[in-house]
């Protein structure tokens, strides 16, 4: 069987400020984090949730350096990007700013899949500050927008699981002090972009694990997600259980229904399938669904109150759509971290896609309608199938190099000794910082 799919370089232009230096001083100053819970809260939630709140909440940004430097002076600069298509899909890939999928076009529709980001405008909003909306992020670290927004990762082609190519992104996160990568892949003929994610832990003791897939995409939707009931929420340090759709006489499946910036984290019951959706007044739009290790889902949205409004705008151009988040990560909630054991890893698999299905009406029987398409279109059997095929692949070393990321790998595989077959960081990476 002839393999269609292809991966290229290509230059976007974008009017982008620039990223301007690290702060040269040292992050001394205890992390403020807002995604706190107060305590009477916790009394009423799941032992092992209540738990993972409590097990090592991120206190300094150290040995990760401020990044303050950006502006608000946008012009014409080129970005780098990494192309990877079928006859079906096309994701364009960041390997500069954190491997970041900026773009998912379904291409028999000409469709947009994601909310794209005209412009690049860091905002503060990573952990170390600069960080800019659109697109999919890989969050790993610890809560909050992932240090590497705006860093770059190291890529290169690997052989897929089916005989064709795939753009592997890896790198390593100096927070949690642990090695990632991120696998994409389109089978012939498919309409789903395949993503295989593995984080290890190569320390001789238990290292907490965080990671949220975030996906931007047109807030004038309706968000699917198979719960009755979510976390809400609001960086007030509170987390209460409000019940889907309607909590407090209001939809808040429909983002623009929301006053205020809000987190929803649905309770995903244990046997249901794990997916999230976000389709317009026609029925169209995006689905992601994983193997079930990647538990948790949510909806961020950033309200239609001033505050929300004045950020959406300082974020792209004037006159650009809104944008709310679907995502996907490892536990219930964006305010946990799970324990990674010594000398393991922790791996699945997500696929991202076009999706139809009825958005409007009653609630379980709008889920239900959707799960029976999204079966049709893609079985859960298939995704764990995919992710069974895709786990050989992982160690496989990595052909063309495409993009070359930081040299701190290379200094903790030189310093300890470590074999990370996949992701080799070589000493060539190692620069004057």
């Amino acid at each position: 069987m002839e393999i269609v799919t292809t991966i290229r370089r290509e230059v976007l232009t974008l009017p982008a400020a620039p990223l301007g230096p690290d702060n040269p001083l040292p992050a001394l100053r205890p992390l403020d984090e807002m995604h706190r819970v107060e305590d009477r809260d916790k009394e009423d939630l799941p032992r092992d949730m209540a738990r993972q709140i409590g097990y090592e909440p991120l206190r300094s940004l150290l040995p990760v350096r401020v990044r303050d430097g950006y502006d608000r002076r946008r012009e014409p600069r080129p970005v780098d990007a990494l192309v990877i298509e079928n006859d079906r899909l096309r994701a364009t890939v960041l390997p500069a700013l954190g491997g970041r999928i900026a773009s998912l076009v379904h291409k028999p529709a000409g469709r947009e899949l994601l909310y794209r980001n005209p412009v690049f405008q860091p905002a503060n909003f990573a952990l170390n500050g600069a960080w800019f909306s659109g697109g999919i992020e890989w969050n790993i670290g610890a809560t909050g927008h992932t240090t590497l927004s705006c860093s770059p990762v190291h890529a290169a082609r690997v052989p897929a699981p089916d005989g064709g190519e795939m753009l592997r992104l890896w790198e390593w996160e100096r927070l949690r002090d642990l090695p990632f990568q991120v696998d994409l892949w389109l089978p012939d003929g498919s309409d789903f972009l395949y993503v295989g994610v593995r984080i290890r832990n190569p320390h001789e003791n238990p290292v907490p694990a965080y990671w949220w897939s975030n996906i931007a995409v047109p807030e004038e939707c309706r968000v699917l997600a198979p719960a009755e009931e979510a976390y809400h929420f609001g960086y007030e340090q509170r987390l209460s259980r409000v019940p889907v759709p309607v909590h407090d006489g209001v939809d808040r499946t429909y983002p623009p229904n929301s006053t205020y910036a809000a987190d929803y984290f649905y309770e995903v019951p244990e046997h249901r399938r794990r997916w999230i959706a976000a389709l317009d007044t026609g029925g169209e739009g995006l689905v992601q669904t994983s193997t079930d290790v990647l538990r948790g889902r949510k909806l961020f949205v950033w309200g239609r109150g001033p505050g929300g409004r004045s950020w959406q705008r300082r974020l792209t151009e004037p006159g650009t759509g809104g944008y709310c988040e679907i995502q996907a990560g490892l536990a219930r909630t964006q305010l946990e971290h799970v324990r990674l054991d010594a000398g393991s890893e922790v791996s699945w698999l997500e696929a991202y896609g076009p999706f139809a299905a009825p958005a409007e009406g009653e609630w379980t029987g709008v889920l239900a309608e959707a799960e029976s398409r999204l079966e049709a279109v893609l079985p859960r059997a298939a995704v764990e199938a995919a992710h069974a095929a895709w786990e050989p692949c992982a160690d496989t070393e990595p052909g063309e190099r495409l993009a070359t990321g930081s040299g701190w790998g290379a200094l903790e595989v030189l310093r300890s000794g470590w074999k990370l077959p996949g992701t080799p960081f070589d000493e060539s990476t190692l620069g004057e910082e």
